[in-house]
Formats: C-alpha cells, sequence, structure tokens
C-alpha cells in the first residue's frame, strides 16, 4: 500500500509524520512527491525506518537508485542524493555507476592514508624496537639472551632507545660505547657491544621493515674498535697461561686459607679471609685437568659421572659447541670427583646450588645446579687488584687472596685454565687434533673430511688427558712435599687434603 502525506498526493513527509508512522505499516510504501518513494522498515526493536530511492531509465530499463534511509540519514540528504541523481542523467552519467566510483574512490582514499600513516609509523619505528625485534627473531643464546639485554639496557638504550633507527647515527652508537670503554674503563665489553651492534645492523639491512630505515647502510660499520676505548687499552685475544709455578702457588694458596681458617677458634672465624668453597676449589682442578669450560662443568650432574669407570659425559646441551663429548679422567681428575661426591653426592647435581629456604626452617633441597658463573665471580673476587670497583659488593668478598705471582703477570680466570691444559699437552708433545678433540672445539676442515672420517680418537684422548693428570700430580706432589718439610713437628694442626689426595697436616 502507497502512503502519502496528510497534506495530500504530491506533496512531502514531515520529520513529525514520519515520527508518527506505525508498526503495522511495514513494508508499506510512502511517496515523497517528485519520484521519491520509500520502504517502512521495523527493527526487530520496534523502531522503524524508511529506505527511500528514486527511479531513472537507463538505456530503455527503469532502474532504481537508493537514495538513503530515513533517520540514519536527513530528509534533505535523501531528496538531495535524488536532485544529484538527476542531474548526473543530464549529464548522461549512471548515477548508480557514480555511487560505486564514489564508493571506490572513498575507499582508495582510505587505503591511501592508512598506508601513510602506516609508512611514517613504520619511519619512526625507534632503535628499541628494532633490538626487541632482533632480540626475538635474530639471536639465541644460551642464557636466553639475558646477558645481552642487561648489558644494552644498561649503556645503550637509554641514550638511543626512543630515538627513530632512520636517525640513528655512528655518532650516537661511538657515544655510547666510549660512556663504556673510556667513561667506566670496560674497554673490552665496549668492544664486544661494538661487535654486537653490527651483528644487530647486518640482520636488520636484510629484513623488513628495518631495511628500509638503514638503506643508507650499518652505522656501526662506521666505528672503530679503538675509537671506544682508552689510549692506553691493550686489545687483543686473552692468552694468559699459568705456569708450573703458579699453578703450585695456587695449590699452597688454597691449603694455607683452608689450614688456617679451619684452624681460627669458634666465634673468630667472621673475621678471618674465609677461603672459596671446597665445591669451587675442586672444580679449578677439574676444569684444569679436564679442559673443560666453567659452565660446562658448573652443569655437571652425578648420573653423567661415572666413578668407577673414571668417565665424565657431557651432553651436548650443556656444551658450548652443541656436540656431545666423553671426558676420560686420569686418576687425577678422578680423585677431585672422588672428594667432590663426598661433598655434594647426596644431590643430583655435582656443584648444586644453595638449598632454599633457610636450614634451621627446613630448607628444601637444591633443584639446580650453581650458577655458571658463581666459581668465575669467586676467583675474580678474590683479586680485586685487577678489578675497576668503588668499594666491596654485597655478599661477595673484596680481597687478593688468589693473586699469583704478586700480580706481575695479572688476573688470571677459570678460562685461562683451559689454556693451561692445552698449553701443557702440547709442550708434552700430545698432537694439536687430539687437544682439539679433548677441548670439544669445532673442527676445522672440509666438511667431507668430517662426513668419512668417524675414528673417535678415544685411546689418543684417554693418553693426553692421564699424561696432563700425571703431570699436574707431579707439581702437587712436589709442593707437598716441601709442605711436609716445613710443616714437621706440627701434627696437632688440622687435616687437610690436597689435590693430589695427601693429607697434610695443617698449621695451627
Amino acid at each position: 500500500m502507497t502512503r502519502y502525506p496528510k497534506s495530500g498526493k504530491g506533496t512531502r513527509w514531515t520529520v513529525a509524520e514520519l515520527k508518527s508512522i506505525p508498526e503495522s505499516w511495514l513494508g508499506d510504501t510512502v511517496a515523497d512527491g517528485d519520484g521519491l518513494t520509500g520502504e517502512v522498515r521495523v527493527s526487530s526493536g520496534g523502531t522503524i525506518s524508511v529506505r527511500f530511492k528514486s527511479a531513472f531509465k537507463w538505456e530503455g530499463k527503469v532502474t532504481w537508485h537508493q537514495c538513503g534511509t530515513w533517520p540514519s540519514a536527513s530528509m534533505a540528504d535523501v531528496r538531495a542524493q535524488r536532485d544529484q541523481a538527476r542531474q548526473l542523467l543530464k549529464q548522461g552519467v549512471n548515477p548508480n555507476d557514480h555511487k560505486k566510483v564514489q564508493r571506490i574512490d572513498s575507499r582508495l582514499e582510505v587505503e591511501a592514508r592508512l598506508a601513510d600513516a602506516r609508512r611514517h609509523e613504520a619511519e619512526d619505528l625507534t632503535f628499541r624496537e628494532m633490538f626487541e625485534a632482533w632480540l626475538a627473531d635474530g639471536v639465541s643464546r644460551e642464557d636466553g639472551n639475558a646477558e645481552l639485554r642487561r648489558a644494552f639496557e644498561r649503556d645503550v638504550l637509554p641514550a638511543i632507545g626512543d630515538k627513530p633507527v632512520r636517525l640513528v647515527d655512528d655518532s650516537d652508537l661511538r657515544a655510547a660505547l666510549r660512556r663504556v670503554g673510556r667513561d667506566r674503563g670496560a674497554g673490552r665489553t665496549a668492544q664486544r657491544m661494538l661487535s654486537e651492534l653490527r651483528q644487530l645492523y647486518r640482520w636488520s639491512l636484510s629484513r623488513k621493515p628495518w631495511r628500509t630505515l638503514v638503506a643508507d647502510g650499518s652505522p656501526a660499520e662506521l666505528v672503530e674498535a679503538r675509537q671506544v676505548v682508552n689510549d692506553d687499552y691493550e686489545d687483543g685475544i686473552r692468552d694468559r697461561v699459568l705456569s708450573d709455578a703458579e699453578i703450585r702457588e695456587l695449590h699452597e694458596i688454597q691449603v694455607r686459607l683452608r689450614s688456617t681458617y679451619e684452624s681460627l677458634p669458634a666465634g673468630h672465624r667472621y673475621g678471618g679471609v674465609r677461603p672459596m668453597k671446597r665445591e669451587n676449589e675442586l672444580a679449578i682442578w677439574i676444569m684444569l685437568a679436564t679442559l673443560c669450560r666453567a659452565g660446562e662443568t658448573m652443569k655437571a650432574e652425578w648420573k653423567d659421572v661415572d666413578l668407577q669407570k673414571a668417565e665424565w659425559f657431557l651432553p651436548a646441551a650443556n656444551t658450548k659447541t652443541k656436540v656431545p663429548m666423553l671426558v676420560f679422567l686420569s686418576p687425577f681428575a678422578l680423585r677431585q670427583f672422588e672428594e667432590l661426591h663426598l661433598l655434594t653426592g647426596h644431590t643430583p647435581w655435582c656443584f648444586p646450588a644453595r638449598p632454599s629456604g633457610r636450614v634451621r626452617e627446613g630448607a628444601q633441597p637444591p633443584d639446580r645446579h650453581v650458577h655458571e658463573k658463581s666459581a668465575s665471580k669467586q676467583v675474580g673476587d678474590r683479586q680485586v687488584r685487577f678489578m675497576s670497583r668503588e668499594g666491596s659488593l654485597d655478599h661477595r668478598k673484596h680481597d687478593d687472596s688468589l693473586v699469583l705471582a704478586n700480580g706481575e703477570r695479572g688476573v688470571w680466570t677459570l678460562h685461562d685454565l683451559r689454556r693451561t691444559g692445552g698449553t701443557l699437552m702440547q709442550a708434552m708433545g700430545v698432537p694439536l687434533d687430539v687437544i682439539d678433540r679433548c677441548q670439544n672445539h669445532k673442527l676445522p676442515g672440509p666438511k667431507v673430511r668430517r662426513h668419512y672420517l668417524h675414528h673417535d680418537y678415544a685411546n689418543e684422548k684417554r693418553a693426553a688427558w692421564n699424561r696432563l693428570g700425571q703431570h699436574l700430580a707431579t707439581i702437587l706432589s712436589a709442593a707437598a712435599s716441601s709442605k711436609q718439610v716445613a710443616r714437621k713437628g706440627r701434627s696437632r694442626g688440622a687435616r687437610t687434603t690436597t689435590a693430589t689426595g695427601q693429607v697434610l697436616a695443617g698449621a695451627e
């Protein structure tokens, strides 16, 4: 049914009349005059609306042009749509086609604006966002990138983290690294971070959206290593090797510190010089005798140590090269593990972490190994003359009790033990390829050689480790003999076990 305004056919509907349309008119047609008609609609909630359209003839056919729906569109806009359609017809343009073009143009304009906004947003991506993307997808360190994040959040991100990548240049990177290498005196750290920055930019140069932001190349390549350290910084790879005399001295220091500390009367030990934990002392000799890395040693589990066969298996997950290794323990190395087993054999770990909670409150047994850098920090804390520290750190030692050779040859580290052991093997005539295998190095040479040659060098490695252990035992036996002579007649002192398995009388 067609409905007309109260004023009659050919007149316009008023807003008040449209608002008074009842639900019973659902589906009826309302004629607004001058070719404009609308269909009454009722929503599920009872809301009335009218969809208006006007008819026109195109290519001999009657076609409808949608003019809008009241009340979403006002009647003025609806009638304007009809009038515009008539103007287009006079110009020979199909109003429906014109509306399609307008929709397309509108969509393209929106897409262009969005693309422009995305482009501007991409252009303003910050160095911090690039760094986070690199951590997520471009680098994977064994510690979950924790140390990498810590270093950058301390020294780089506060300075340039919020700066757009496209604006970061070599002067920004140089200034950030100089605060590390020059102001703080951490030259090695600064040069390592420069290497990591170069790695970050190499990754970014081949990936969207970063490659467009660094199209001019990596600014890190314009920074030279010498520019971020002090003029007196001595660059180069560590080549510290402990001499036989220093190995002997290290053993004597351990024995003396432990003996002196244990002989202190009750209540006086707090003020004495506390030695390293015995487990970490044993770790030093294990690393020296097996050439294993500190991290590999700290992760050791008793299920992988066979004291009967004198073998220690290092699973791939624990090694730096991700290649499993079987270490044949020399009698010297076996003695260290046997004493260690007396200390920690009740736990799954050779070097367990501290129990959780207080002992007097029923501490829980350790559920993981000690931190990989625990022993390294204990060694460094006892050579503070070589450290750039202002005062002691909380819950850390701060003395020079492990300085060797009066400090004339500089600081020594746990990794130097691995180099020392390998050098001792070399001096004894052990072939270099056998030493490489004892150190579980990634072997050089063509891939085809590694593919076809599968001799495991078990006998050669066992012999090499045994020769090294025998040499170490000889060094420490000489030290023990000299001490026994010096301590003759002082049998009442504390009993102290040496690294060779001998029991010495400690000083009273």
